[in-house]
């Protein structure tokens, strides 16, 4: 089981609107550096519902090839329809990933059968590990944890992200799951002390802007170091919060390039850059941080 702080990696585009492979080659060199524990390619994070599968199943191939095994990479698989989740995940079944991160059905607003048939249908089809990923706030569905239960008991479905930032669900998920079942943060405002209640650890935009960071927070936590683990922790809050002062990848993709982490903040309509509010708090928040000096 993969435990610790998982980047939920941004995709870098050239001003163009391309893919940034030396931008890429950059932030997995940075992860592997500042000891992170896995990569999810692809994700929500990383503007996969903008990329075209041909784009998407490149940036994960590449993704590995660039960690060449020194940091494991999980893959977005998700989609709102069941057929194209299933071909996803069987493309990249044989690409190296450890397993897929597939987010609830958008837009569909399924019943809990549905969702769980959904995640059957796609564990079942395939030989791809999957990790649910249930975010509510950006779907408008949410995966109850009985539903997760039930699921859990598929010998392909390994785990979930839980970004409900709902931590009475943590102590009900690892009852409902039992101990091998991976209980991942989705939210990082939440997710030190859900890694303090159980959990294994946080699928991280964070940790984007703030690797090692976050591996030491979460080093810290899953070990029940609560006092330096919530230290960490309350150095980097105002990254958690500020990170979504505008939708999510916006803010941190602009942060990434004022680190020099990316050659360029530039997202894909309906997208765009973030407004000078948001950089002026933004700048405060990597001030907070320490991420960059304070005039």
């Amino acid at each position: 089981m993969l435990r610790g702080s998982i980047v939920a990696l941004v995709t870098p585009m050239l001003a163009s609107g391309e893919v940034d492979w030396d931008s890429l080659g950059h932030l997995v060199e940075y992860h592997v550096a500042s000891g992170t524990s896995a990569i999810v390619a692809v994700g929500t994070t990383g503007e996969s519902v903008t990329l075209s599968e041909a784009e998407h199943l490149a940036v994960v191939e590449k993704t590995v090839a660039l960690a060449a095994g020194r940091i494991p990479v999980i893959a977005g698989c998700g989609s709102n329809n069941t057929a194209h989740a299933i071909s996803l995940s069987r493309q990249l079944e044989h690409m190296g990933v450890v397993a897929g991160l597939s987010v609830t059905p958008y837009y569909n607003k399924p019943t809990q059968e549905g969702l769980y048939r959904h995640y059957c249908a796609i564990a079942d089809a395939s030989g791809l590990p999957q990790i649910l990923y249930n975010v509510p706030g950006r779907t408008a569905c949410d995966l109850k944890p009985e539903t997760v239960g039930r699921l859990a008991s598929h010998a392909n479905i390994i785990g979930i992200k839980e970004a409900t930032g709902d931590l009475t669900r943590t102590p009900l998920l690892r009852e409902l799951c039992g101990e091998a079942f991976a209980l991942y943060s989705g939210d990082d405002a939440t997710g030190c002390d859900f890694m303090l209640q159980g959990g294994d650890g946080v699928i991280s935009v964070t940790s984007n802007i703030a690797a090692a960071q976050m591996a030491q927070m979460c080093r810290a936590a899953l070990a029940q170091e609560s006092d330096k683990a919530r230290a960490i922790n309350e150095r980097l809050m105002p990254l958690h919060r500020t990170l979504f002062i505008e939708p999510n990848p916006i803010p941190v993709k602009w942060a990434c390039a004022q680190l020099d982490l990316i050659a360029s903040a530039t997202l894909r309509l309906p997208l765009t850059e973030l407004t000078q509010p948001g950089e002026t708090a933004m700048q405060q928040a990597l001030k907070s941080a320490e991420l960059i000096a304070s005039v």
